[in-house]
C-alpha cells in the first residue's frame, strides 16, 4: 500500500514539473517573439540600415581518404543588415564580423 501511494505522489509531481516546462518554454518563445518583432521595427523605423563587410569565400573539396580541400577563392564586400537578427534577406552584420569566412561545400 505504501508503494502505491508514493506511486501516485511522484506522478503528481510529474505532471506539475511537465505543465511547468510547458509554461517556460511558452514564455520563452513569448520574450523571443516581442525581441524579433522589436528588432524589426526598429530596422524599419531606421529606414532599413545596411552596411558592408569584407568576406574571404573558401570552397572545399572531398578527396580521397576522407581527406578535404579548401581553395582560396578570394575576398568580396558583403551587403549586411544592422540589425539583431536577420532582417531583409541579408544577414546581420555582427554576425558577418564575428565569421568572416564563408565557406562553399562541394559534393
Amino acid at each position: 500500500m505504501m508503494g502505491w501511494s508514493f506511486y501516485a505522489g511522484g506522478r503528481w509531481m510529474i505532471r506539475w514539473l511537465f505543465v511547468l516546462l510547458i509554461r517556460i518554454v511558452a514564455v520563452l518563445a513569448v520574450i523571443f517573439a516581442v525581441f524579433y518583432v522589436g528588432d524589426l521595427a526598429v530596422y524599419r523605423l531606421r529606414g532599413s540600415p545596411q552596411s558592408k563587410v569584407t568576406v574571404s569565400r573558401f570552397v572545399s573539396i572531398p578527396e580521397k581518404a576522407r581527406k578535404t580541400e579548401f581553395d582560396y577563392l578570394g575576398t568580396f564586400d558583403a551587403p549586411c543588415a544592422v540589425a539583431i537578427f536577420d532582417q531583409g534577406g541579408e544577414s546581420a552584420c555582427w554576425r558577418l564580423r564575428r565569421n568572416p569566412n564563408l565557406g562553399i561545400e562541394t559534393q
